[in-house]
């Protein structure tokens, strides 16, 4: 099995696993699955273009504002897929967090 492939699984997994244990990030098991998709998508696009544009704030911030837009990415990620709910920016920022470990433990185990 392709390494990309078990990232991707082992992704969508920390995306259901996420949602179980924050309140306010409700997901489907399809829209886990679309969600991962078009995350990856969004952060291999999207973001290091935004991360470019705020990187005077970022600078000013120690990089914490990274958190912010990779809860933007995110919530953005809620507006653009069905059954992938966000009801608020915090819930995002905290999410968005947790699947950062989670892909950092993944990328730990599962090299390219």
């Amino acid at each position: 099995m392709p390494r990309w492939l078990i990232r991707w699984v082992l992704n969508v997994v920390g995306v259901i696993f996420t949602a179980n244990i924050i309140k306010g990030f409700d997901v489907t098991f399809v829209a886990a699955i679309v969600g991962s998709i078009i995350l990856g998508l969004i952060n291999a696009t999207i973001r290091p273009l935004i991360l470019l544009l705020t990187l005077p704030i970022n600078l000013l911030t120690l990089g914490l504002f990274t958190f912010v837009i990779n809860g933007l990415m995110l919530w953005l990620v809620s507006v653009l897929v069905e059954g992938f709910v966000i009801q608020n920016f915090i819930v995002a920022i905290i999410a968005a967090l947790i699947l950062m470990v989670i892909s950092s433990v993944i990328s730990f185990f599962v090299k390219d």
